[in-house]
């Protein structure tokens, strides 16, 4: 089985999970092949993945991978994703730090889920994506995302206006500090901090998030996600930011912006002792009692 991976960077309180993990798959007879610029790492850090073969960009997931696996954070995973696109190639999040919502089995416990994708004992998690085009394609072909897309404002402390059409039809002018179109996945991102509602993966739906509305009547609103979300930003500045998944780009005043459900989905590892319920329990503490 030929298995991708990818990891922002290589620590000297992580080198101990890279070492266990490619003990791992060096048992299970699977070859790896590693991003460029983590095999560098892993090679000079570690000493370790010497004769590991390399990816670079999406197209190489085209190439026979069988399984990915994100090792880091949720941010690391999101990376991950922009990698894999729309190869259909599933992928399982190892956490080196805090429990994160996509990146869920934690460091202890990654060899046991390694064995259990080593027996096939999980199911695929389909992650709707966005899909965001602009006037001038500002994101050329990477204009995906798995969380959320973000106006705000940018050189300015005075808020600014969204326009705001839901399939042709206008919704609302959002007179905030940006507006949030979040997909089920990133509910319990950006989306979350800001007020928003948490949403279980599998929902067919997107979720529109006022950051910081003037008018306290104004609250998040969720829609199908079959229909096409347009936005225009108005205001007392020139440019204002754009953001997919914390990839933050300048956007001009009354550029059109359109948002579309991608057409295809994210295959996300679901093994048979987690789910998303455990992990929101886990992560906010739910029914634990703080006082002591």
């Amino acid at each position: 089985m030929l298995v991708a991976v990818y990891s922002k960077k290589v620590t000297k309180a992580t080198i101990p999970t890279f070492m266990r993990f490619v003990a791992a798959t060096e048992r299970y007879g699977w070859k790896l092949i590693l991003q460029k610029d983590l095999k560098d790492q892993l090679v000079k850090k570690a000493g370790i993945c010497k004769d590991a073969e390399v990816f670079t960009n999406h197209e190489d997931f085209h190439r026979g991978i069988d399984l990915a696996f994100s090792i880091g954070g949720d941010g690391t995973f999101l990376r991950t994703v922009a990698y894999i696109r729309d190869s259909g190639v599933p992928i399982l999040g190892i956490n080196t730090g805090r429990l994160g919502f996509l990146a869920n089995i934690g460091d202890e416990l990654f060899e046991d889920a390694l064995e259990l994708v080593r027996q096939k004992r999980y199911d695929y998690q389909k992650r709707s994506l966005l899909r965001v085009e602009t006037e001038r394609s500002i994101y050329g072909s990477d204009n995906v995302a798995m969380n959320e897309v973000t106006l705000l404002k940018k050189d300015t402390s005075s808020m600014i206006t969204v326009n705001t059409f839901l399939d042709d039809k206008y919704l609302n002018s959002y007179w905030a500090d940006g507006l949030i179109v979040a997909t089920p996945t990133g509910s319990t991102a950006y989306n979350l901090s800001c007020g928003g509602p948490i949403v279980t993966p599998g929902c067919q739906v997107h979720i529109i998030t006022p950051i910081a509305p003037h008018n306290l009547n104004v609250r998040p609103v969720v829609v199908p996600d079959n229909m096409p979300i347009k936005l225009r930003i108005e205001g007392r500045e020139r440019n204002y930011l754009i953001s997919l998944d914390g990839n933050a780009k300048s956007i001009k005043q009354n550029e059109e912006v359109l948002i579309r459900k991608a057409e295809y989905m994210i295959n996300v590892i679901k093994l048979e002792d987690t789910n998303f319920l455990d992990t929101i329990r886990n992560k906010m503490s739910w029914g634990k009692d703080q006082r002591n």
